[in-house]
């Protein structure tokens, strides 16, 4: 029986994001530790959410919020990032990055 029975879910953005959650860095698990089980004054994230042509390390979608982990790549593609963050917050999201070092 599928996880899921709702039409839409799943294809390929979606196996990517199960993906990218079985090899996330350190860095990632340890926040991943500190946000899961509602935890945060009880506010519930995802990790690895797609949000229309991306996908976001942590979301709390009840509050527009994304949090990304940028790890030394970002350096050489902040033009990338930054029209990816004015993207989410086109669709309403605020979006806080930490470099993950």
């Amino acid at each position: 029986m599928p996880r899921f029975n709702h039409p839409g879910l799943g294809g390929p953005k979606v196996s990517f994001a199960r993906r990218l959650r079985r090899q996330s860095t350190d860095t990632e698990n340890k926040f991943w530790y500190l946000l899961r089980s509602q935890q945060l004054s009880s506010y519930k994230f995802r990790r690895q959410h797609p949000i229309g042509p991306y996908i976001v390390d942590f979301c709390c979608v009840s509050q527009r919020l994304v949090v990304e982990l940028d790890g030394g790549q970002h350096a050489e593609r902040l033009g990338k990032d930054r029209k990816r963050t004015l993207y989410l917050a086109s669709r309403g999201y605020r979006v806080l990055r930490f470099w993950d070092n």
